[in-house]
């Protein structure tokens, strides 16, 4: 019995390790793969494109961006005036009515003086994957630059590639995050899981009735 039970152990470990390796190579793939979209700024862009796509982070109880949702939304304003990108896509969680991502960031633009026939909300993005396949079969978005910290970049451009969205990213890295190191490990199984999500075609939470992103934003902010 004993005997079985350190095979049964060993084997465990050699699956566990096989599974981390495993989960490495996917991420590092995902990280190679992709770098070469990462923009330094708006500036760099060519052609027109559809939107900018800001996607959320969490907000505190006084419903006040975080540090890193707080960058975000500047990085999205300076490239929708940097680089004459037409609209804004704010992408985010508000899934209750005491907890509004969106409503956060909106109120950010407003205050920077963005026309808000100019801003689209979209109060579905519960995920990563969910605001990409939304971007796409809600807003009609075809052409995007998507806009969030690096670490989180890389699996959003991979996402609008495997959903065939041209994608390039600019990174909202204005200052050191705390947590940061418990941030990219938890990115690592992100990764992972979404690769699965893209092969598998996962619907999102919700979809909904087209909008048009060259129409009027302010009907998504009621």
């Amino acid at each position: 019995m004993k005997k079985w039970c350190r095979r049964i152990l060993f084997l465990g470990v050699i699956l566990g390790i096989l599974g981390g390796l495993a989960a490495l190579g996917i991420s590092m793939y995902m990280v190679g793969s992709t770098e070469g979209q990462i923009l330094l700024s708006g500036r760099e862009l060519e052609g027109e494109w559809d939107c900018v796509l800001v996607l959320g982070a969490g907000v505190r109880p006084d419903g006040s961006p975080s540090d890193m949702l707080y960058d975000r939304v500047q990085t999205g304003l300076a490239v929708y005036r940097n680089g004459g990108v037409p609209k804004l896509l704010m992408s985010g969680d508000h899934g209750r009515q005491e907890y509004d991502e969106v409503a956060c960031m909106l109120e950010l633009a407003l205050a920077d003086g963005v026309p808000a026939e100019d801003i689209f909300l979209d109060h579905a993005g519960f995920s990563t994957y969910e605001s990409l396949v939304r971007a796409k079969e809600v807003f009609g978005a075809e052409r995007i630059v998507i806009v969030t910290q690096k670490y989180h970049l890389h699996r959003a451009l991979y996402i609008a590639r495997e959903l065939d969205l041209e994608a390039v990213g600019v990174s909202a890295d204005l200052r050191t995050y705390a947590g940061q190191s418990m941030r990219d490990l938890r990115e690592i199984a992100a990764r992972v899981k979404d690769i699965f999500s893209v092969r598998l075609g996962t619907s999102p939470t919700y979809l909904g009735e087209f909008i048009d992103l060259s129409g009027d934003g302010t009907i998504t902010q009621e």
